[in-house]
C-alpha cells in the first residue's frame, strides 16, 4: 500500500485524507467549518453552526431504530500545530502530508492530526453511511479544543437532544474511559528594564533541542525532559560560575505541549569563554545521562554569536531565573483511587524574556479539583515572589467516573462478544470536553473512547492502522445495540 487512501475501513480512511488537505490549526478552523457545513448539505441533513462555531448535525434514525435512545458523537475539529524545526510548513496554509510506517500512520516532519481527525473522519463516515444501523444520531463537531476548549465553554443549553455522549478523543484502544482532568492556565508576565551590555564580554546563543515533547496531559509521566526547564537550570548554574547577563531567552509555544527546544541569547566574560564552552558541553553529557531512556536525541549547544546591545538588568535576572527553576513541572501527585493515573500535573509550557517583558505561561491538571487549585497557586507564588502580574484564566472542571454508566455496561458487552475480552476501563490525565458538556447536560451519560494514537501533540504522532479498524468495528457495532428509550 502507498497511500492512506488504501486502508481499510475505505470510507473512514477516505474523510480522514479529506481533513488532512484542509488546514485547521487551533483558532483557524473556518475551513473545517464550511468543510463539515457543506457536507451536512450535501447529504441533506438539518445542520447549524452556533454562536461560537461548533457545527452540530442531525440524522434520523434508520429504518427500525426510531425507539433508540439519541446519541451524540462528539469530536472537536482543530489539531495541535508543532513540527520539527527543519520542516518548511505553515499550518495555516499547507496539507499535512500522511506516510504509512508499517503498522503505522504518521505525518511527514509534524503533527498528523489524528488528534481529533480520525474521530471526525469516523462521524463523518457514519453519517455518511447507508449501511450502518443506529437509532438518532447527533454529531457536534466543536472548535478550539486544544487551546481553550473555546466550542464547548460556549456551547448553549436546548441544542443537544440525545440521551448518550459519545466522545470519540481518547487515545488507546480497547480501553473506555469514564474520567478525565480538569485543568487552568497560569500565566506570569513581568515587565523589566534593560541596559547596555556590558564591554570585555563575547556573546554565545545556548540551545536545548532535538526533544520528544508531547501531549502535557497523557506523557506527562513518561519522564521526557522540559526544554524550558533544562534552560533555566544552566542558566542559574551559569549565572552563579561565570556571571553571565541574559539578553533572550525562549521556549515552547503551546501550552498543551511539552516543550521540545528552548533557546537563549547570554553574554560571558571573554576571559572565560574555553571555560564556558567546556560547561556547555558538560551539561549536554549531564543531560544526556539522565534523560538516557527517555530522550535519546537531547542536544545541549552552543554557536558563538554578536553581542546584543542590551541585556536584562541584573536584579530582575537573578529573580526570574530562579523562579522558572522552581516552577512545579510535570507530575505532582498520581491518583489514590485509580492505580497508575496522574492525578494532579503541570507542564512549564512556554517561557519568553525579551525586549523588556518576562513570559511563563503553565497549563496545570488535575482530577481532583482542589488539587488543581493548590497547585495553581502554588506555580503562582513563585511568581508572586517576583512581582510577576500572575493571571489564573480558563478553568475548567474534570468529569468524575460513573462506573454504574449504562453506556459503559452495554459496550463493554459489545466489546466482549466482539473480540472476546472485556475493555478496560479507565480515566485519562487529559482535559476531555465531556467534563464541560456534562456541566451543561448533566443528564447524558457520557463515554470516550477511540483508535491507539501515539505521541499526540508532538511531529512523532502517529496512529495505528489495526485499531483504527477495530474502533471502526466497535463504533459501528456499539451503535447497532443502543438500548431502547424508556
Amino acid at each position: 500500500m502507498s497511500s492512506i487512501l488504501d486502508l481499510e475501513p475505505k470510507q473512514l480512511w477516505n474523510f480522514f485524507h479529506e481533513i488532512t488537505q484542509i488546514p485547521r490549526p487551533s483558532k483557524h478552523e473556518q475551513k473545517m467549518v464550511e468543510y463539515i457545513v457543506e457536507f451536512g448539505k450535501k447529504h441533506k441533513l438539518e445542520t447549524i453552526v452556533d454562536k461560537v462555531g461548533n457545527v452540530i448535525i442531525w440524522k434520523p434514525a434508520t429504518k427500525g431504530m426510531e425507539n433508540r435512545k439519541g446519541v451524540i458523537l462528539q469530536t472537536h475539529l482543530d489539531m495541535v500545530p508543532q513540527k520539527n524545526s527543519d520542516k518548511k510548513h505553515d499550518f495555516e496554509k499547507d496539507p499535512i502530508e500522511t506516510v504509512l510506517d508499517g503498522e503505522w500512520v504518521r505525518a511527514n516532519g509534524t503533527t498528523l492530526g489524528a488528534d481529533n481527525g480520525i474521530g471526525v473522519a469516523s462521524t463523518l463516515a457514519i453519517l455518511d453511511s447507508k449501511e450502518v444501523v443506529h437509532g438518532p444520531i447527533e454529531a457536534l463537531f466543536t472548535i478550539d479544543e486544544e487551546t481553550g476548549m473555546t466550542g464547548v465553554f460556549g456551547l448553549k443549553k436546548g441544542l443537544l437532544k440525545g440521551d448518550i455522549l459519545m466522545n470519540l478523543d481518547s487515545e488507546d484502544e480497547g480501553e473506555l474511559y469514564v474520567g478525565c482532568a480538569g485543568g487552568v492556565d497560569v500565566s506570569a508576565t513581568k515587565d523589566y528594564a534593560e541596559e547596555k551590555s556590558p564591554k570585555g564580554m563575547a556573546a554565545y546563543k545556548i540551545f536545548a533541542k532535538g526533544l520528544k515533547g508531547g501531549h502535557s496531559g497523557v506523557d506527562i509521566a513518561m519522564g521526557r525532559a522540559n526544554s524550558n526547564k533544562l534552560m533555566f537550570r544552566f542558566l542559574m548554574q551559569a549565572e552563579s560560575d561565570f556571571g553571565i547577563r541574559l539578553s533572550e531567552a525562549s521556549g515552547g509555544d503551546l501550552r498543551n505541549a511539552i516543550p521540545r527546544e528552548s533557546v537563549a541569547v547570554l553574554l560571558v566574560p571573554e576571559k572565560m569563554t574555553k571555560e564556558f564552552e567546556k560547561f556547555v558541553k558538560d551539561y549536554e553529557k549531564i543531560y544526556r545521562a539522565e534523560f538516557l531512556e527517555t530522550e535519546p536525541d537531547l542536544k545541549f549547544t552552543f554557536e558563538k554569536v554578536a553581542v546584543p546591545s542590551k541585556v536584562m538588568n541584573q536584579r530582575d535576572q537573578y529573580r526570574i531565573i530562579r523562579a522558572v527553576f522552581v516552577c512545579p513541572n510535570g507530575v505532582v501527585r498520581m491518583s489514590q483511587a485509580m492505580k497508575g493515573l496522574v492525578e494532579t500535573s503541570n507542564n512549564l509550557a512556554i517561557v519568553r524574556c525579551n525586549k523588556g517583558k518576562f513570559e511563563a505561561y503553565n497549563l496545570c491538571r488535575s482530577s481532583v479539583d482542589s488539587a488543581k487549585e493548590a497547585t495553581a497557586w502554588r506555580i503562582a507564588a513563585a511568581f508572586h515572589l517576583i512581582d510577576a502580574d500572575v493571571k489564573l484564566e480558563g478553568g475548567y472542571p474534570g468529569w468524575k467516573p460513573n462506573m454504574q454508566s449504562p453506556i459503559l455496561q452495554t459496550m463493554s458487552d459489545v466489546y466482549k462478544d466482539m473480540f472476546g475480552n472485556i475493555p478496560e476501563k479507565k480515566a485519562i490525565h487529559a482535559g476531555l470536553e465531556c467534563g464541560l458538556i456534562g456541566g451543561v447536560y448533566p443528564n447524558l451519560d457520557m463515554i470516550s473512547f477511540g483508535p491507539t494514537i501515539r505521541y499526540p501533540h508532538s511531529p512523532d504522532e502517529k496512529v495505528n492502522i489495526t485499531s483504527v479498524g477495530k474502533f471502526w468495528k466497535f463504533l459501528v457495532g456499539t451503535l447497532k445495540h443502543i438500548p431502547v428509550k424508556s
